[in-house]
């Protein structure tokens, strides 16, 4: 793109890779010269905690604000009952209001890492959708608002032609979602003055949507712009591990698993992560993401401690890597390693050590925990394990011990 923004917002945005598509690249850019613009992104409450998928738009909010405007972080109280079909094969299971205040309290917790709230001009401000969607009068809504979306036109969307073209079911529920968005971002303009709204790619439609909409209703010039879907450099969706999501919130994910993900970041993602996920100046990226053989582990480091920095503190981030080369450069066992703690009436008589490998998060199942023991990728205390029946009981247990997966998967197993 040859195109050169007067705003630093946008300038960040393009510099450091966060930009896919904007609806009106100098509309926008003139708005962010003028003034302070309101901007939001949606968050649905599907889970007690967003998950590194999620931190790409977090990190746009947080980059907003550092360039002088104010982010909205939008909750999903209301839309998270219809649930987001956009690329999706089937339908998301519905979730009732207790679930989803309680998810909602859970992702909370989060924003505060990355932003600052308060009631200033470029403070942070969050609200949830649930305030004007629980309280819509059907057939007003459907008068004043159904009349100005066209059928044909959200058939042509693609998170919704590529359903019906797969043959996918696609209830009425769930086609009602991008009019319920298109809402939001029209209340917000009328609410807050919002002029943005931010997105992944899957959510062009929605967006752009809600832009013809508040136009129609308002006759209010507003904008839309998009981040690029992440996949790693193998292929893999962002935000995934070999033990499952990689959750944002402490009590679902330790910051020592947090700081570990980031330090096995591929050698080819190291230098876009730098960029997307930390605050280093963007030659500082390109130039660390270009080391090459051993030089490249010291890169990681470094990622893994600033992105961990962020959202658990910068001390959580110098104990993990503390314990990270007790682990693995001096054999030790660590001081933060994610930890099994067993009662006495959990041990019993004893417990298999499939069982141990299983509780304590290294495999997914008794099987797949068979699978590493028979291909010598298990070990006990550094040792490697052979015999899948092994038990372990409370003599075993007097001092911690460490059981691994692989290299660079570890945990600690305690009697309490």
């Amino acid at each position: 793109m040859t195109y050169h923004p007067k705003s630093e917002f946008i300038d960040v945005m393009m510099q450091r890779g966060f930009l896919a598509d904007c609806t009106d690249y100098q509309g926008l850019d003139d708005a962010l010269s003028r003034g302070v613009v309101p901007a939001y992104i949606g968050f649905d409450a599907t889970a007690t905690s967003l998950h590194v998928g999620s931190l790409i738009q977090i990190m746009m909010l947080r980059w907003l604000q550092k360039t002088g405007h104010k982010p909205i972080t939008l909750m999903g109280g209301g839309t998270t009952k219809v649930g987001d079909p956009s690329f999706r094969a089937d339908e998301r299971p519905l979730l009732d209001a207790a679930q989803i205040d309680a998810n909602i309290a859970g992702i909370k917790k989060v924003f505060a890492s990355y932003l600052t709230y308060g009631d200033g001009a470029t403070d942070a401000t969050m609200v949830n959708n649930a305030e004007w969607l629980d309280g819509l009068n059907y057939l007003d809504f459907l008068r004043d608002i159904g009349r100005h979306f066209s059928i044909n036109r959200m058939l042509s969307f693609e998170s919704v032609k590529s359903r019906l073209d797969r043959e996918q079911s696609l209830s009425f529920l769930e086609f009602n979602y991008m009019i319920l968005q298109a809402y939001d971002f029209l209340e917000l303009n009328r609410r807050y003055g919002c002029l943005l709204q931010m997105g992944g790619t899957d959510q062009w439609g929605n967006i752009v949507n809600g832009i013809d909409l508040t136009r129609r209703v308002l006759d209010q010039e507003i904008y839309g712009l998009t981040s690029p879907l992440l996949t790693t450099s193998d292929g893999k969706k962002m935000g995934k591990s070999q033990s499952g999501a990689v959750w944002l919130n402490a009590d679902m994910c330790s910051a020592y698993e947090f700081w570990q993900f980031w330090r096995n970041t591929t050698d080819a993602d190291t230098g876009r992560f730098l960029k997307l996920y930390t605050e280093l100046p963007v030659e500082e990226c390109d130039r660390l993401g270009a080391l090459e053989g051993s030089e490249i582990n010291e890169a990681k480091i470094i990622l893994a401690n600033e992105v961990t920095g962020l959202l658990h503190g910068v001390e959580a981030a110098k104990a993990a890597e503390t314990t990270a080369r007790e682990v693995f450069e001096k054999g030790g066992i660590g001081d933060d390693l994610p930890t099994l703690s067993l009662s006495p009436a959990d041990l019993g008589d004893g417990m298999s050590i499939v069982q141990l490998i299983v509780k304590s998060g290294l495999a997914n199942s008794g099987k797949e925990a068979k699978r590493l023991i028979a291909e010598n990728g298990a070990k006990l205390n550094d040792e490697a394990l052979s015999d899948a029946g092994m038990m372990v009981d409370a003599a075993m247990l007097a001092e911690p011990i460490k059981l691994s997966a692989g290299k660079k998967r570890h945990a600690l197993v305690r009697l309490d």
